[in-house]
């Protein structure tokens, strides 16, 4: 069995990882490069490899750095299946077309601007054309994507419809297992299951993201956020909030409607304006089956856990320009999470300079992003090539991340013996190595990205 990492080695971004064993190919994952837009650009545009000789695609969940590049396969002549779990499939539906049209703006853009015309990568006609090429799997059945290659999906707890990718084969007589984490979640989170616990694995291809670092309690979170909300409204300023679509904008407004039932905060608006996050919430409405019993014993007694006193789903353009207007302490909830692209921009824009303001950072902000430089709290900023001073508050909550944090990651990989790190930065990876080498671990090396390896 051979597996190339084609993405997310030594890096965050592009999971992309081919997995061939008997003559079949099979991809886990086709995710999008982000960060850096040239060098980006670059790398999505250029395929390492003919999807026409793919047999199937495993997708572990809908993020775009792991679901992105999809729409290519089938712009490119693939023909195989796409297997994932439903939510999977309907979140995809949703968040593949919002990439296509992201990038048509982008171009639009840049060629009002007379800059050099950059096509985008696809077009929704693609995104249909992968989407009818998605098969449906539940958790815990195992299903053939290959010859003799059987795959079964167990929860990985990190979004809504995520999956570890447990992948079973014969090569010559010996039976191997392999197990893709995909993106690890963690334990006692909001809204999830938590993660399954695979059985025994030959290999674990294993994610990395907060391998030097912890993250702080879950249950410290909601108090936390309740004095950020009293502290803006004390001093009439708003809540800026850069949020991923897909689970986080909803764990946060689940910890809001939480909070306004247990009376903890006052009364104050909350605009969730992302029209991806709002047909997103509709998605995690129509899959309670990933819902864990907390949640659903809330719902018994509080109703919709999406739904609060003054919440408002913004979707119109012309109705998220008027939230700019506003004067008085409001929340607002706005992708992209990492503050590349997306409406987030023209809150930013409009409330960064207002130190009564607070820029509320909740998830993972890659290196050389917009968000990556607010957290790092430089003086000025480029918001649409213009330069304006920070001088908002910046807060940080890194306890609602949906990645398993260093402790958990050694706790998860210290039961295999032979691992194989991903989806990390250089320091992040190097830290898990050194702690899952020290806990007993007999063989962990970090992946190169385009460099075979035996399993």
């Amino acid at each position: 069995m051979k597996i190339t990492a084609f993405g997310a080695a030594e890096d965050v971004t592009g999971s992309k990882h081919l997995v061939e064993v008997n003559g079949s190919r099979v991809l886990l994952d086709c995710g999008m490069f982000q960060g850096r837009r040239k060098q980006s650009d670059f790398k999505n545009r250029h395929f390492p490899f003919d999807a026409r000789s793919l047999d199937s695609v495993v997708l572990s969940h809908a993020h775009i750095d792991h679901s992105g590049l999809l729409p290519i396969l089938a712009k490119n002549g693939f023909r195989g299946q796409v297997y994932a779990t439903c939510a999977t499939r309907d979140l995809c539906s949703i968040m593949l077309l919002d990439s296509a049209n992201i990038q048509a703006r982008d171009a639009e853009w840049l060629s009002k601007k007379n800059r050099e015309f950059i096509p985008p990568l696809y077009e929704d006609a693609d995104v249909h054309a992968i989407m009818r090429r998605f098969v449906c799997m539940p958790y815990g059945r195992k299903f053939e994507v290959a010859d003799g290659v059987s795959v079964t999906l167990q929860d990985a707890g990190h979004v809504l419809g995520s999956a570890m990718v447990c992948l079973d084969c014969r090569e010559n007589g010996t039976a191997k297992r392999l197990l893709f984490t995909g993106d690890l979640g963690r334990k006692n989170m909001p809204i999830l299951e938590d993660p399954w616990e695979p059985d025994g694995a030959d290999m674990v291809i294993m994610e990395s993201t907060y391998g030097d670092r912890d993250h702080e309690p879950i249950e410290a979170m909601e108090e936390k956020l309740a004095q950020i909300v009293h502290r803006a409204v004390q001093r009439g300023g708003k809540i800026i909030v850069p949020s991923f679509a897909l689970e986080r904008a909803q764990e946060l407004i689940y910890a809001l409607k939480n909070l306004e039932v247990r009376g903890a905060i006052p009364s104050i608006p909350v605009y969730v304006d992302s029209p991806l996050t709002v047909n997103i919430t509709e998605v995690f409405r129509m899959h309670g089956e990933c819902f864990d019993a907390t949640i659903r014993g809330f719902m018994e007694h509080a109703g919709d856990p999406f739904r609060l006193k003054q919440i408002h789903y913004v979707t119109r353009a012309e109705d998220s320009m008027r939230i700019n207007a506003l004067r008085e302490p409001a929340i607002i909830i706005s992708a992209a999470g990492m503050c590349e692209h997306g409406r987030i921009l023209h809150h930013l824009k409009n409330n960064c300079e207002d130190s009564r303001n607070i820029i509320l950072i909740v998830g993972f902000q890659a290196k050389n992003t917009l968000g990556r430089r607010i957290v790092e709290r430089q003086p000025r900023i480029k918001i649409f090539g213009v330069e304006h001073p920070l001088n908002a508050e910046v807060r940080i909550m890194n306890g609602f991340s949906a990645h398993a944090g260093r402790g958990e990651l050694l706790a998860f990989g210290r039961r295999f013996q032979k691992v194989r790190l991903v989806h990390g930065e250089q320091t992040a990876l190097e830290a898990l190595q050194n702690g899952l080498s020290g806990a007993g671990v007999h063989d962990v090396t970090i992946l190169r990205e385009a460099e075979p390896i035996e399993a």
